[in-house]
């Protein structure tokens, strides 16, 4: 089993960048399908990323080797890529038949997910401060997104459809990540997320409409250009934040996405309206978002 380097400050970190560039994506990802589809989306997501990283490790002399790739997990590296791949696929499809609010609500099964696996799989332990503070984060989003989960058992079918792929997306995410943890023993983080960004964009390409990217106006090419760097920076911050700090703490900290997203969505709906409906949260929704603060910080901070 892959362990920590220990280095929990560097870890915090890179997982406090994650959470606010995966707060972000869902806004830029809602603008972006308004103009292509979820398969070009992806593919150009992906594509991107391992251009870029490609060429950064190139430069560096840090690809990858036949020695490296021959002790890694070829069975590991294909559960990551294939899991990674169907975790985009669902959270955009259950993105474009819902909300961003409503897609950060759902898909923090995952982390949830993920910090139990920490757990269960690679041995690792909560002290009883933790454990308060996983008490209190669950009872922070039950509080926090009460609002939300009313909507879900009114709604409509389709919303209920959307919503259902983001959980199997979360589920789908989960099983990455644990993947990714244990493939840190043979191979670095950059390596290791070089060949699923490779695999996955091999994944889509059969599906995806490269020509209608080249109708997009420079706004939404700009955003479309935003959401594949965010893949990069974003998964390789998480990426690394494995190899120096528990699964189970990066989980905590990954509680905190959900009040980033809320909060843009709230700042761009006021400048620019017609972008992205308000999200109206009252005091009670507030004290949620206190609460799932605040436990996040007690499992992420809290000593073993």
């Amino acid at each position: 089993m892959h362990h920590s380097s220990g280095r929990w400050r560097l870890g915090l970190a890179l997982s406090l960048l994650t959470v606010f560039l995966w707060g972000i994506l869902p806004i830029a990802l809602a603008v972006t399908l308004q103009v292509l589809d979820v398969y070009t989306i992806i593919w150009f997501r992906f594509l991107v990323s391992f251009a870029l990283l490609a060429v950064f490790l190139g430069v560096r002399g840090q690809l990858p080797n036949s020695q490296q790739l021959r002790t890694s997990s070829g069975k590991l590296l294909a559960i990551a890529t294939l899991f990674l791949a169907f975790n985009y696929f669902l959270f955009m499809q259950g993105l474009a038949l819902t909300s961003p609010a409503n897609a950060q609500v759902l898909i923090q099964l995952a982390p949830l997910l993920l910090s139990f696996g920490g757990l269960l799989i690679f041995q690792e332990r909560y002290t009883l401060h933790q454990w308060i503070g996983v008490s209190i984060l669950t009872s922070g989003y039950i509080v926090f997104f009460r609002e939300q989960i009313t909507n879900l058992i009114t709604s409509q079918e389709t919303y209920f459809f959307g919503s259902s792929l983001i959980i199997l997306g979360a589920i789908a995410w989960a099983i990455y990540a644990l993947s990714q943890k244990q493939l840190l023993q043979s191979l670095s983080s950059p390596n290791i997320m070089l060949i699923i960004y490779g695999g996955c964009a091999l994944l889509f390409t059969p599906f995806a409409k490269p020509e209608t990217i080249l109708t997009l106006n420079n706004y939404y090419l700009l955003t479309l250009i935003f959401c594949a760097l965010n893949t990069l920076v974003s998964y390789g911050a998480f990426a690394e934040s494995l190899e120096h700090w528990e699964a189970s703490k990066v989980s905590a900290a990954l509680a905190l996405v959900p009040i980033i997203t809320l909060s843009s969505v709230a700042l761009v709906s006021v400048l620019s309206p017609s972008l992205i409906p308000i999200e109206n949260l009252t005091s009670i929704g507030l004290f949620g978002a206190f609460l799932v603060v605040s436990g996040s910080v007690a499992i992420a901070l809290g000593k073993t």
